[in-house]
């Protein structure tokens, strides 16, 4: 794919961002596109691999050396086509996905791997403004009735293959506005929200009903879908964050991530929070416990707010600055990441437990924080022991969790259903039927595996389509209409 010897001839290039200085005055994206022909050179340094790994390392397995030879030879919107045969949103994916198929890629092995995730945007983007992204409606309805609760990546792309089978699909959302965690956990200067909405425009050519501000197993009774629908899918994420029961704990000023993300997205809606209510990061001094993107977002939301000063907390060792090519070509990579919000400004810190938060008048101004180290056990497990003497202390007003989540929330609508839960607490539910142990309820995204990735979500949600659609048509002798996106 691409030109044989276009990985010799050409050096990797990718997008940029704009100034620092310029980008944290405002909440729009700030990556700046490459160039048509240096998008086409780009494509020409795809190798003719004999195994292309980049499919083993895409979750939504996307054709990607097919989609990078067409860019290459000009042909955009045949690109979009194949793009869009295995990914309903590669505008999502485009912008946030952390492209583990660059880390699979062979040309990683000298680290200068395709750029996959820039080329994928661009080919959608382009399709976007040329038109040539349409509404795709069933040509017969199946007669069947679907219930999708969730309206994040997994949720809208069950949602649109199956009425791009003809089936009837109502789309239920807790929030006013629908996208899950892509509208109200990514900021807006990583996904702005109009891309979210003309897909949710799409969608509703092809037919699916939207039901925001409805929470399934408490403002409707769950067994109601049941009794309503042929089928439903259970997509409602993986909600319960990982909590630190440490003393002090209880002290205002400390918030879970998403507490202090979700306000913000909403700000910028033009939703108007109580001043009661507002986490503001303005003249704060800003710890952020947790090292993965959660916590990025916080600290790039916490400089544009205005934060007085920023320290992220991580309790693993800090990556080495390399991969090890031996251990983890083409598999996903240990290594130093440094994203767009930590070049903008945060102290980071590696092997630190948190110990207890102090405070005055009911408010956290301190945390205690003890040093780690890691060594493994007579079995090869990880362990971690602190290291003597050496805790420390961080003035702090305000501090964010950022641990990630545990598993869904479980009160509500799965205690009322009364499905089968996994030893993680997640929905049990296998790969193939997406079947809880409720037979025609189906479970996807990170409702049954747990916390991932959206290009995960997004490949579990056409999956599970696909199954439905075999569950409703077990006795038809139609073939699985769901496999394509088109």
């Amino acid at each position: 794919m691409g030109k044989p010897t276009g990985f010799l001839e050409y050096p990797r290039r990718d997008r940029i961002y704009q100034p620092v200085e310029e980008r944290v005055r405002h909440w729009s994206e700030f990556v700046l596109p490459l160039a048509e022909q240096e998008l086409r050179t780009q494509g020409a340094r795809c190798m003719d691999c004999g195994i292309p790994f980049c499919h083993d390392g895409c979750p939504v397995h996307n054709l990607i050396p097919d989609w990078n030879d067409l860019v290459y030879r000009g042909r955009w919107r045949r690109a979009s086509e194949v793009l869009h045969s295995t990914n309903n949103f590669p505008e999502f994916t485009g912008r946030i996905c952390p492209a583990p198929c660059e880390a699979a890629c062979t040309l990683n092995i000298e680290d200068v791997p395709v750029t996959i995730k820039t080329i994928e945007c661009s080919i959608v983007d382009r399709a976007w403004d040329e038109g040539w992204i349409q509404p795709q409606p069933a040509a017969k309805p199946s007669g069947h009735r679907v219930a999708v609760v969730g309206s994040g990546p997994a949720g809208l792309a069950c949602a649109q293959q199956l009425a791009r089978a003809g089936h009837e699909v109502s789309l239920y959302e807790k929030n006013a506005r629908l996208g899950g965690l892509l509208r109200y956990g990514i900021p807006d200067f990583k996904l702005d929200k109009s891309v979210i909405d003309r897909r949710l425009e799409q969608l509703a050519a092809e037919g699916v009903r939207f039901v925001p501000n409805t929470r399934v197993g408490v403002d409707l009774p769950a067994r109601q879908l049941l009794d309503e629908f042929d089928a439903v899918v259970l997509a409602g994420g993986s909600e319960a964050p990982r909590d630190l029961p440490v003393p002090g704990r209880e002290l205002a000023g400390i918030h879970f991530a998403m507490e202090f993300l979700t306000q913000q997205n909403r700000r910028v809606a033009g939703e108007r929070i109580p001043e009661a209510e507002a986490i503001l990061a303005t003249g704060r001094k800003v710890v952020v416990i947790g090292g993965g993107d959660t916590g990025s977002d916080c600290i790039g939301t916490s400089t544009r707010q205005g934060a007085a000063s920023i320290t992220q907390l991580e309790i693993l060792p800090r990556p080495p600055e390399k991969e090890d090519k031996d251990t983890t070509w083409p598999h996903w990579p240990n290594r130093l990441r440094t994203s767009s919000s930590h070049e903008e400004g945060a102290q980071r810190e590696w092997s630190v437990a948190t110990k207890r938060f102090e405070g005055e008048n009911g408010r956290v101004t301190r945390l205690v924080a003890v040093r780690v180290e890691w060594a493994r056990d007579d079995q090869g497990n990880w362990q971690m022991q602190e290291v003597p003497d050496s805790e420390f202390s961080i003035e702090a007003d305000l501090v964010l969790l950022a641990m990630g989540f545990v598993h869904p929330v479980h009160e509500g609508m799965l205690q009322e259903l009364g499905v089968a839960l996994d030893p993680r607490g997640n929905v049990a539910a296998d790969t193939r039927r997406y079947q809880t142990s409720i037979p025609k309820v189906f479970a996807a995204g990170d409702m049954r595996r747990g916390q991932s990735l959206v290009v995960r979500a997004i490949n579990e949600g056409r999956e599970c389509a696909q199954a439905v659609d075999r569950f409703l048509r077990q006795d038809e002798a139609a073939g699985d209409p769901c496999r394509q996106a088109g």
